[in-house]
Protein backbone atom coordinates (compact mmCIF):
# COMPACT_ATOMS: atom_id res chain seq x y z
CA UNK A 1 0.00 0.00 0.00
CA UNK A 2 3.04 2.00 0.09
CA UNK A 3 2.56 5.13 -2.04
CA UNK A 4 -1.00 5.05 -2.41
CA UNK A 5 -2.89 8.73 -1.98
CA UNK A 6 -4.81 8.79 0.82
CA UNK A 7 -8.54 8.46 0.40
CA UNK A 8 -10.60 11.41 1.01
CA UNK A 9 -13.49 11.40 3.46
CA UNK A 10 -13.89 8.76 6.09
CA UNK A 11 -15.46 4.79 5.90
CA UNK A 12 -19.12 6.14 6.68
CA UNK A 13 -19.00 9.26 4.41
CA UNK A 14 -17.72 6.88 1.61
CA UNK A 15 -20.41 4.13 2.13
CA UNK A 16 -22.94 7.19 2.02
CA UNK A 17 -21.69 8.02 -1.48
CA UNK A 18 -21.84 4.35 -2.94
CA UNK A 19 -25.40 4.16 -1.73
CA UNK A 20 -26.55 6.94 -3.67
CA UNK A 21 -24.70 5.96 -6.68
CA UNK A 22 -25.95 2.71 -6.52
CA UNK A 23 -27.12 1.06 -10.00
CA UNK A 24 -30.87 2.33 -10.55
CA UNK A 25 -33.27 -0.81 -10.92
CA UNK A 26 -36.79 -0.95 -12.68
CA UNK A 27 -39.80 -0.09 -10.36
CA UNK A 28 -40.82 -4.03 -10.23
CA UNK A 29 -37.72 -4.77 -8.82
CA UNK A 30 -37.55 -1.32 -6.33
CA UNK A 31 -40.67 -3.06 -4.77
CA UNK A 32 -38.44 -6.57 -4.19
CA UNK A 33 -35.38 -4.69 -3.13
CA UNK A 34 -38.42 -2.97 -0.57
CA UNK A 35 -39.34 -6.11 0.40
CA UNK A 36 -35.74 -7.43 0.96
CA UNK A 37 -34.63 -4.30 3.18
CA UNK A 38 -37.97 -5.10 5.67
CA UNK A 39 -37.32 -8.48 6.33
CA UNK A 40 -33.69 -10.37 6.28
CA UNK A 41 -35.64 -13.56 6.68
CA UNK A 42 -37.89 -12.92 3.92
CA UNK A 43 -37.95 -16.41 1.48
CA UNK A 44 -39.14 -15.16 -1.63
CA UNK A 45 -41.86 -17.52 -3.53
CA UNK A 46 -42.15 -16.01 -6.54
CA UNK A 47 -39.79 -14.02 -8.49
CA UNK A 48 -40.00 -16.01 -12.01
CA UNK A 49 -42.47 -13.55 -13.58
CA UNK A 50 -40.11 -10.91 -12.88
CA UNK A 51 -38.49 -12.20 -15.92
CA UNK A 52 -40.54 -11.31 -18.13
CA UNK A 53 -40.26 -10.18 -22.06
CA UNK A 54 -38.74 -6.73 -20.87
CA UNK A 55 -36.07 -7.95 -18.67
CA UNK A 56 -35.04 -10.43 -21.09
CA UNK A 57 -34.22 -7.47 -23.88
CA UNK A 58 -32.44 -5.56 -20.86
CA UNK A 59 -30.26 -8.52 -20.80
CA UNK A 60 -30.00 -8.94 -24.20
CA UNK A 61 -28.48 -5.27 -24.42
CA UNK A 62 -26.41 -5.99 -21.94
CA UNK A 63 -24.49 -8.78 -24.12
CA UNK A 64 -21.23 -7.85 -25.57
CA UNK A 65 -21.43 -7.72 -29.40
CA UNK A 66 -18.00 -9.36 -29.87
CA UNK A 67 -18.09 -11.93 -27.05
CA UNK A 68 -17.84 -15.80 -28.35
CA UNK A 69 -20.62 -17.57 -29.67
CA UNK A 70 -21.80 -20.76 -27.35
CA UNK A 71 -21.46 -24.81 -28.68
CA UNK A 72 -24.91 -23.73 -30.55
CA UNK A 73 -22.70 -21.12 -32.81
CA UNK A 74 -25.42 -17.98 -32.01
CA UNK A 75 -23.85 -14.76 -32.27
CA UNK A 76 -25.65 -11.35 -31.16
CA UNK A 77 -25.91 -10.02 -34.15
CA UNK A 78 -27.23 -13.00 -35.79
CA UNK A 79 -30.10 -13.10 -32.75
CA UNK A 80 -30.39 -9.50 -32.97
CA UNK A 81 -32.06 -9.73 -36.55
CA UNK A 82 -35.17 -11.39 -35.12
CA UNK A 83 -35.29 -9.89 -31.71
CA UNK A 84 -38.28 -9.58 -31.42
CA UNK A 85 -39.68 -13.13 -32.20
CA UNK A 86 -36.58 -14.68 -30.28
CA UNK A 87 -37.32 -12.77 -27.18
CA UNK A 88 -41.11 -13.73 -27.02
CA UNK A 89 -40.46 -17.38 -28.06
CA UNK A 90 -37.43 -17.70 -25.13
CA UNK A 91 -39.68 -15.71 -22.44
CA UNK A 92 -42.95 -18.12 -23.23
CA UNK A 93 -40.38 -21.01 -23.08
CA UNK A 94 -39.19 -20.49 -19.87
CA UNK A 95 -42.37 -19.83 -18.21
CA UNK A 96 -43.55 -22.51 -19.84
CA UNK A 97 -40.84 -25.17 -18.48
CA UNK A 98 -39.85 -25.31 -22.16
CA UNK A 99 -36.52 -23.65 -21.97
CA UNK A 100 -33.27 -25.99 -21.32
CA UNK A 101 -29.93 -24.45 -21.35
CA UNK A 102 -27.28 -25.97 -23.42
CA UNK A 103 -23.81 -27.29 -22.35
CA UNK A 104 -20.94 -24.66 -21.81
CA UNK A 105 -18.07 -24.59 -24.17
CA UNK A 106 -15.05 -24.53 -22.57
CA UNK A 107 -12.19 -22.85 -23.49
CA UNK A 108 -8.78 -22.56 -21.68
CA UNK A 109 -6.85 -18.52 -21.39
CA UNK A 110 -3.28 -18.18 -19.60
CA UNK A 111 -2.33 -17.50 -16.16
CA UNK A 112 0.67 -15.27 -15.07
CA UNK A 113 1.85 -18.70 -13.48
CA UNK A 114 1.85 -20.14 -16.75
CA UNK A 115 -0.89 -22.39 -15.78
CA UNK A 116 -4.19 -21.89 -17.88
CA UNK A 117 -7.68 -20.80 -16.05
CA UNK A 118 -10.89 -22.77 -17.57
CA UNK A 119 -13.68 -20.16 -19.21
CA UNK A 120 -17.01 -21.45 -19.70
CA UNK A 121 -19.03 -19.93 -22.91
CA UNK A 122 -22.46 -20.67 -22.36
CA UNK A 123 -25.27 -20.19 -25.17
CA UNK A 124 -26.07 -17.13 -26.13
CA UNK A 125 -30.00 -17.73 -24.56
CA UNK A 126 -28.63 -18.91 -21.84
CA UNK A 127 -26.39 -15.73 -20.83
CA UNK A 128 -29.76 -13.65 -22.03
CA UNK A 129 -31.73 -15.74 -18.75
CA UNK A 130 -28.69 -15.82 -16.76
CA UNK A 131 -28.42 -12.39 -16.88
CA UNK A 132 -32.37 -11.32 -16.47
CA UNK A 133 -32.68 -13.95 -13.47
CA UNK A 134 -28.93 -12.41 -11.76
CA UNK A 135 -30.86 -9.08 -11.91
CA UNK A 136 -34.17 -10.28 -9.99
CA UNK A 137 -31.86 -12.25 -7.20
CA UNK A 138 -29.39 -9.10 -7.15
CA UNK A 139 -32.26 -7.21 -5.89
CA UNK A 140 -32.76 -9.41 -2.98
CA UNK A 141 -28.90 -10.10 -2.10
CA UNK A 142 -27.66 -6.57 -2.43
CA UNK A 143 -29.41 -5.60 0.93
CA UNK A 144 -27.71 -9.14 2.39
CA UNK A 145 -24.49 -8.64 1.03
CA UNK A 146 -22.10 -6.65 3.89
CA UNK A 147 -20.20 -3.53 2.89
CA UNK A 148 -17.09 -5.13 2.57
CA UNK A 149 -17.74 -7.40 0.36
CA UNK A 150 -16.80 -5.78 -3.61
CA UNK A 151 -16.28 -8.00 -6.05
CA UNK A 152 -18.82 -8.54 -9.05
CA UNK A 153 -21.44 -6.47 -7.10
CA UNK A 154 -22.53 -3.10 -9.05
CA UNK A 155 -21.07 -0.23 -8.46
CA UNK A 156 -17.77 -1.66 -7.07
CA UNK A 157 -14.42 -3.01 -7.77
CA UNK A 158 -11.32 -3.98 -6.78
CA UNK A 159 -10.07 -0.69 -7.16
CA UNK A 160 -12.90 0.85 -4.19
CA UNK A 161 -11.54 -2.17 -2.34
CA UNK A 162 -8.06 -1.64 -2.11
CA UNK A 163 -8.95 2.36 -0.66
CA UNK A 164 -11.19 1.22 1.62
CA UNK A 165 -8.80 -1.58 2.99
CA UNK A 166 -6.39 1.60 2.75
CA UNK A 167 -8.16 4.05 4.97
CA UNK A 168 -9.17 1.16 7.69
CA UNK A 169 -5.16 0.60 7.89
CA UNK A 170 -4.56 4.26 8.01
CA UNK A 171 -7.49 5.64 10.47
CA UNK A 172 -7.78 2.69 12.76
CA UNK A 173 -5.89 0.42 14.48
CA UNK A 174 -4.80 -2.52 13.05
CA UNK A 175 -2.21 -5.47 14.07
CA UNK A 176 -2.87 -7.79 11.20
CA UNK A 177 -4.35 -8.73 7.88
CA UNK A 178 -5.61 -11.89 7.02
CA UNK A 179 -4.96 -12.68 2.91
CA UNK A 180 -6.83 -15.58 2.13
CA UNK A 181 -7.06 -17.13 -1.14
CA UNK A 182 -9.73 -20.02 -2.54
CA UNK A 183 -8.49 -21.89 -4.98
CA UNK A 184 -10.29 -22.65 -7.53
CA UNK A 185 -13.15 -21.63 -6.43
CA UNK A 186 -15.46 -21.45 -9.73
CA UNK A 187 -14.59 -25.08 -10.12
CA UNK A 188 -15.12 -26.68 -7.13
CA UNK A 189 -18.16 -25.42 -5.69
CA UNK A 190 -20.49 -28.00 -4.37
CA UNK A 191 -23.66 -27.84 -6.69
CA UNK A 192 -25.91 -29.01 -3.59
CA UNK A 193 -24.67 -26.49 -0.70
CA UNK A 194 -24.49 -24.23 -3.05
CA UNK A 195 -28.01 -24.45 -3.59
CA UNK A 196 -28.90 -24.67 -0.15
CA UNK A 197 -27.30 -21.24 0.77
CA UNK A 198 -29.42 -19.64 -2.45
CA UNK A 199 -32.44 -21.93 -0.57
CA UNK A 200 -32.19 -19.31 2.67
CA UNK A 201 -33.95 -16.24 0.78
CA UNK A 202 -35.15 -17.94 -2.29
CA UNK A 203 -37.66 -20.06 -2.43
CA UNK A 204 -39.51 -20.03 -5.60
CA UNK A 205 -39.11 -23.88 -7.14
CA UNK A 206 -38.85 -22.44 -10.40
CA UNK A 207 -35.95 -19.91 -9.88
CA UNK A 208 -33.92 -22.49 -8.43
CA UNK A 209 -34.73 -25.26 -10.75
CA UNK A 210 -33.06 -23.01 -13.11
CA UNK A 211 -30.51 -22.65 -10.99
CA UNK A 212 -29.96 -26.34 -10.75
CA UNK A 213 -30.50 -26.78 -14.85
CA UNK A 214 -27.86 -24.49 -15.33
CA UNK A 215 -25.39 -26.02 -13.05
CA UNK A 216 -26.24 -29.58 -13.99
CA UNK A 217 -25.69 -28.65 -18.01
CA UNK A 218 -22.57 -30.05 -18.26
CA UNK A 219 -19.27 -28.83 -20.26
CA UNK A 220 -18.76 -29.43 -24.15
CA UNK A 221 -15.10 -30.35 -24.06
CA UNK A 222 -12.77 -30.94 -27.39
CA UNK A 223 -16.62 -32.34 -28.68
CA UNK A 224 -17.49 -34.51 -25.75
CA UNK A 225 -19.77 -33.42 -22.84
CA UNK A 226 -18.92 -33.86 -19.59
CA UNK A 227 -21.14 -33.80 -16.59
CA UNK A 228 -20.09 -32.63 -13.01
CA UNK A 229 -21.94 -32.27 -9.45
CA UNK A 230 -19.59 -29.51 -8.50
CA UNK A 231 -18.24 -26.20 -10.24
CA UNK A 232 -20.10 -23.06 -11.54
CA UNK A 233 -18.65 -22.15 -14.60
CA UNK A 234 -16.21 -18.99 -14.45
CA UNK A 235 -17.76 -17.02 -17.70
CA UNK A 236 -21.25 -17.59 -17.20
CA UNK A 237 -23.55 -14.71 -16.79
CA UNK A 238 -24.76 -16.32 -13.31
CA UNK A 239 -21.76 -17.13 -11.74
CA UNK A 240 -20.34 -14.43 -10.30
CA UNK A 241 -23.51 -13.94 -8.05
CA UNK A 242 -23.72 -17.44 -7.02
CA UNK A 243 -20.19 -17.45 -5.84
CA UNK A 244 -21.33 -13.61 -4.09
CA UNK A 245 -24.18 -15.65 -2.31
CA UNK A 246 -21.79 -18.83 -1.17
CA UNK A 247 -19.39 -16.46 0.15
CA UNK A 248 -21.49 -14.70 1.61
CA UNK A 249 -22.85 -17.46 4.37
CA UNK A 250 -18.94 -18.93 4.50
CA UNK A 251 -17.04 -16.44 4.41
CA UNK A 252 -18.27 -12.63 5.01
CA UNK A 253 -21.06 -13.85 8.08
CA UNK A 254 -18.00 -15.96 9.53
CA UNK A 255 -16.17 -12.84 9.43
CA UNK A 256 -18.59 -10.41 11.24
CA UNK A 257 -19.67 -12.91 13.84
CA UNK A 258 -16.56 -11.81 15.97
CA UNK A 259 -13.58 -13.71 14.44
CA UNK A 260 -12.26 -10.98 11.96
CA UNK A 261 -12.90 -8.02 10.45
CA UNK A 262 -11.42 -7.87 7.13
CA UNK A 263 -12.31 -6.44 3.00
CA UNK A 264 -13.05 -9.30 0.84
CA UNK A 265 -12.41 -9.48 -2.82
CA UNK A 266 -13.66 -11.84 -5.30
CA UNK A 267 -10.91 -13.24 -7.58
Amino acid sequence: MEGRDQPEGSLREEAKVRTQSRVALPLNLERVNAAAKQAAQTRFTALLHHVDEEALYRAFRRQKRQASAGVDGMTVAKYEEGLTDNIRDLCERVHTDRYRPQPVRRVYIPKADGGKRPLGVPALEDKIVQSAVAEVLSAVYEVDFLGFSYGFRPGRSPHMALDALHTAIMSQRVNWVLDADIRSFFDSVDHEWLLRMVAHRIADPRILRLIWLWLRAGVLESGEKQETDRDTPQGAGISPLLANIFLHYILDLWATNGVVAMHTVAV
